[in-house]
Order: C-alpha cells, then sequence, then structure tokens
C-alpha cells in the first residue's frame, strides 16, 4: 500500500485537482488525473471540460488591499495555472477578476491534456486509490459510493452545507431602456449592466419575492446555508430592507435618467468575452423556474429576459477537517492520502485551487521522502488558510472564504483613517516577501 514511488493520483479534475495535477507534472511527477466526466456529471456540472465553474464566472476582489486578492497574487507568483488561465480569459467587472467561463476550461482543459507528465483517465473512481500517494479533490458534491468510502476513512459524519448559483440572461432581452451601464463609483469602465428600482417597484418586488414558491431541496430547512452563497428570497425573508443592503444596494451608481441614486439597483455582470451572457450578481436562488421568470421579470429591465441558465440550489459536502487533516492536507490517519478543494472546507474558487496548490507542494516532497525547505505558514494567506482547516481547537468548523482575520497578525497598530487599509498592506508586503523566496524555491525544483 503506497509503496508506489511511479506516480502520484489526483482524482477529480476541478480546479484543486487541476492545480495539483499541474504542479506536480511541472516538478517532473508523472500524475494520474481520474476525472468522470463525460461518463457521469453532477446536477451541477453542464460542461466536459475540466475546471467548471459552476456557480458565478466572478473570482471576487482583484487588488491586493483584500485578502482573495493576496491570494490570487500569492498562486500567481509562484506559477499557479489556475491564475494563468484566469488572467487570459478574463472579463471587465470593475475591481473584481471575472472569466469567461468557456475560455477558462477551455485553456485548463488543454494544457493538461497537452502535458505530457499527465495520464487523464476518465473513469468514475468509487473508492479512494491506495496504489499511490493520493490527491482527492473531488470536490463538495461528491457523493455516491466514494463519499462513503471518504466518510470511512475520516470516521466521519454526515456534513454539508447548501449552496446555490444565479441565473444568467441574455444580453439582448435586457431592456437598456430602463436600464444603464455604469459600475459603481466608476470604478473601472461600464463594466456592469445596472436595473434601477424605485420605491414603489422595489417593494412590489421584496412582497413576490418572499412568497414565491420554492423548489423542494431534500434536507434544506434543517442545513446550513453558506453566507456568501445565500439564496435571494432566503436574504428578503430577513427585513425589507436587507436586499437593499446587499446584492440591491444603490450606494455608488448614478441614473443617468434621474441624475440619483436610485432606491435599490440590480447589477448584472457580463459572463463571457462575447458580451451576450449576463449573470444577476447576488441572485443565487433556489426559486421554481417559472417563478423566476415572473418575480424576476418584476425588476425593471428583466420583463422580458432571455434565461440562458435558471439559479439552482445544490447541496455541498466537507470533511471535520479539523478533526482528520494536518496542515498540509493530509490525513492524520493515512498521510499518504492528501484533501483538497472545498470538500476540506475552503470555500470559493481560488481558496480551493490553494488548497490544490499546497496538497500537491506537500505530496511532491512525500512522493520524494524529503522534507520541504520551506513549510506554508499564516503568514502568508494561502498558508493560513490550510492551518484554519486543520486547527484542532475549532470547536465548530464551517467553511470559510480567505480573509484578513485568520491571518497571523501584523504585531503593531495603525491608526487614522487609512488604518484598516494600511494594515492590509503591511500584511500583503509581509506575505508577497515571503512568496518570494518560495518561488524562488519552486522554480529550482521545476528546473531540478
Amino acid at each position: 500500500m503506497h509503496e508506489n514511488r511511479e506516480y502520484v493520483n489526483v482524482v477529480g479534475a476541478g480546479l484543486a485537482g487541476c492545480e495539483a495535477a499541474y504542479l506536480l507534472a511541472s516538478l517532473g511527477i508523472k500524475v494520474r488525473l481520474y476525472e468522470m466526466k463525460p461518463i457521469r456529471k453532477s446536477d451541477a456540472h453542464h460542461k466536459d471540460g475540466f475546471a467548471e465553474l459552476v456557480c458565478s464566472n466572478s473570482l471576487r476582489a482583484a487588488s491586493i488591499e483584500n485578502a482573495i486578492g493576496l491570494l490570487k497574487e500569492e498562486l500567481r507568483q509562484m506559477g499557479s495555472l489556475i491564475m494563468e488561465a484566469a488572467d487570459k480569459s478574463q472579463v471587465p467587472a470593475g475591481g473584481a477578476l471575472a472569466v469567461d467561463r468557456d475560455e477558462f476550461s477551455d485553456y485548463i482543459t488543454s494544457k493538461i491534456k497537452e502535458c505530457s507528465n499527465i495520464e487523464v483517465i476518465h473513469e468514475e473512481i468509487k473508492k479512494v486509490p491506495t496504489d499511490a500517494i493520493t490527491i482527492v479533490a473531488t470536490g463538495p458534491l461528491t457523493d455516491g459510493e466514494l463519499y462513503d468510502d471518504i466518510l470511512r476513512l475520516t470516521g466521519g459524519s454526515d456534513l454539508h452545507f447548501f449552496d446555490a448559483a444565479a441565473p444568467i440572461v441574455s444580453k439582448d432581452s435586457i431592456d437598456m431602456s430602463k436600464a444603464f451601464a455604469a459600475s459603481r463609483y466608476g470604478k473601472g469602465g461600464d463594466d456592469y449592466i445596472n436595473c434601477p428600482m424605485d420605491k414603489e417597484e422595489y417593494l412590489r418586488f421584496y412582497n413576490e419575492l418572499i412568497t414565491a414558491e420554492q423548489a423542494d431541496v431534500k434536507g434544506f430547512d434543517k442545513e446550513i446555508v453558506f453566507e456568501g452563497c445565500m439564496p435571494i428570497e432566503s436574504m428578503a425573508k430577513r427585513g425589507e430592507d436587507t436586499m437593499r443592503y446587499g446584492p440591491l444596494k444603490p450606494v455608488g451608481l448614478i441614473d443617468p435618467k434621474t441624475g440619483k441614486e436610485p432606491y435599490a439597483c440590480l447589477q448584472l455582470r457580463q459572463d463571457n468575452r462575447a458580451k451576450s451572457m449576463y449573470n444577476l450578481v447576488g441572485f443565487q436562488t433556489r426559486l421554481k423556474f417559472g417563478e423566476q421568470k415572473r418575480v424576476f421579470g418584476l425588476i425593471p429591465g428583466l420583463e422580458n429576459a432571455e434565461y440562458l441558465r435558471m439559479g439552482v440550489m445544490h447541496r455541498n459536502t466537507y470533511l471535520r477537517s479539523p478533526q482528520v487533516l494536518n496542515p498540509d492536507y493530509s490525513l492524520r490517519e493515512d498521510e499518504n492520502i492528501f484533501f483538497a478543494g472545498q470538500i476540506t472546507g475552503v470555500e470559493g474558487y481560488i481558496e480551493s485551487t490553494g488548497s490544490g496548490f499546497l496538497a500537491a507542494y506537500y505530496a511532491y516532497h512525500k512522493f520524494l521522502g524529503i522534507e520541504p525547505k520551506f513549510k506554508f505558514d499564516g503568514e502568508t494567506v494561502i498558508g493560513s488558510m490550510a492551518q484554519y482547516v486543520s486547527d484542532p481547537n475549532i470547536k465548530k468548523f464551517v467553511p470559510m472564504n480567505a480573509n484578513f482575520g485568520i491571518i497571523d497578525p501584523i504585531g503593531r497598530k495603525f491608526k487614522g483613517k487609512t488604518a484598516k487599509k494600511d494594515k492590509n498592506l503591511a500584511l500583503a508586503d509581509r506575505s508577497l516577501n515571503k512568496i518570494a523566496s518560495y518561488r524562488e524555491y519552486l522554480d529550482s525544483l521545476r528546473r531540478a
């Protein structure tokens, strides 16, 4: 068991799996990458390609003043395949990094398939392979016999939360006589389409939304809803103005027809480079399809919208990672098995990518039987995420996005109006200085 030193198994060709496979391959390790598509697709997947973005096309904030922006830069500097693909498939999104989904997936799929060190095997894995060091990156939709085998390996119990995706509409079907193009505070170009509402229009939409018929999602009412992907109808039920302080926030948007901020405003973000598809930002939902068209059609500009993809909800599964994983993402009970991606409890596309990168980095050293020169610690975002999911002192573990709250403190206080920005920039500077050393080490391994 695990005596094989000819290759490393990677199970799953999502963001984490592709990142892990590609890093290992770039370091000279043969990889067997198992992917069940196109033989079988989950309910949330539609394409045959790798690294399919099933929810939003946004990879969130781009600036290093934000933890997720800093994580992107950490990965970018270390030669991440996912960040390379994101930069090449970028579409306008103000201060965020958003991508053309198809270009993004196609780029990664081509890179993986063209890599001589990666053997792609299209097969549905039902048990965690034990013939070699293995990285399990099967994602939060892991189910069936493989799910049962993972529970057996981890001694875990059923643990999951619910996630949702927003609808996508055709650009040509948006009534631009009512909507307008702009970015909040003019940040970036006119990257978003904005559908303004006055108070009467907003209240009519609100009242219909909170009484609309929802799709039956088994177990939903008993489970956790991830705050970052909360269904819009669940948010609305928290109070009449909740959406106006969330996805329908009008602040920083001026309606050119009135010269004023609207009472509420829905933003739609470009979803492909051709500008033919736009997604409803923050409108994750579990409304029935007919209800989505009816209720969202009350928003000015969307009365006759053509829906290219309806909003959907799905169950996401994750491990009790603090009880079962080491800071290198290996299993405490079997350190030749690594986990990566959202199944570990890191939440988000780039966080999943980061976990795949680290799992591969440590699996490489395990494969060669050597100690890594550097271990990623809490002074980097990528390291702090690994420490968070493996911290045995966490009593109530829930999935989490990258944030500066889990990174090691800087050790000095900042004052004044720009204190928060100054502190975040100092954290970023410290992190990127460390990453420079890691990059130099990785480059030496790639050349070896």
